[in-house]
């Protein structure tokens, strides 16, 4: 049941987030349209509507690996990703103008409150990290969803595993 709510209100904040996308401006007159800009967040496939990165982007120039994994009730980086982070964190150093959501996640053991404490210290742990590189913390965005969002559903080791990471999703603006 308690999946199923949050499932139910997952989907609502969602529809609620694409109603709220910027539409075409019109003059007084009514006759020209003025294209704005939103940022909509490019994951490791694409854009959230399934269009193609644009390999010119600094999203599309970005490393390909955006996955950080975390052991159990940890927030600490393990060794494996240091290089990972750093490759981030150089190459967001070197484009200022590029923006990363960081997305921490847990596994479905905790409490709801202790959970989403937990994804955004290993969200922060990721930041404070790109920090060291010479990102500026204006360029990351700390986030949080605990265990709302798991990769696997499953009820066990293999499957808490997957879900307990951080994303790193570049935002890039794209035109309407």
């Amino acid at each position: 049941m308690k999946k199923t709510a949050a499932i139910t209100c997952t989907i609502l904040v969602s529809m609620l987030l694409g109603a709220c996308g910027t539409n075409p401006s019109r003059s007084n007159n009514g006759n020209a349209t003025v294209q704005q800009a939103t940022v909509n967040p490019v994951t490791i496939d694409g854009i959230d509507d399934g269009s193609q990165i644009d390999p010119d982007s600094i999203a599309g120039k970005a490393p390909k690996e955006r996955v950080i994994f975390f052991d159990f009730n940890k927030s600490e980086i393990r060794p494996e990703y240091l290089d990972i982070i750093t490759q981030h964190g150089r190459y967001l150093a070197q484009n200022p103008t590029g923006r990363a959501r960081l997305e921490g996640h847990t596994d479905e053991r905790g409490t709801r409150e202790y959970n989403i404490a937990l994804g955004e210290a290993r969200a922060k742990t990721i930041a404070r990290m790109l920090q060291l590189q010479g990102v500026s913390s204006a360029q990351t965005r700390a986030v949080s969803y605990g265990e709302e969002l798991p990769v696997d559903e499953a009820h066990n080791e293999s499957a808490w595993s997957k879900n307990r990471r951080v994303n790193i999703i570049y935002e890039v603006e794209v035109q309407n």
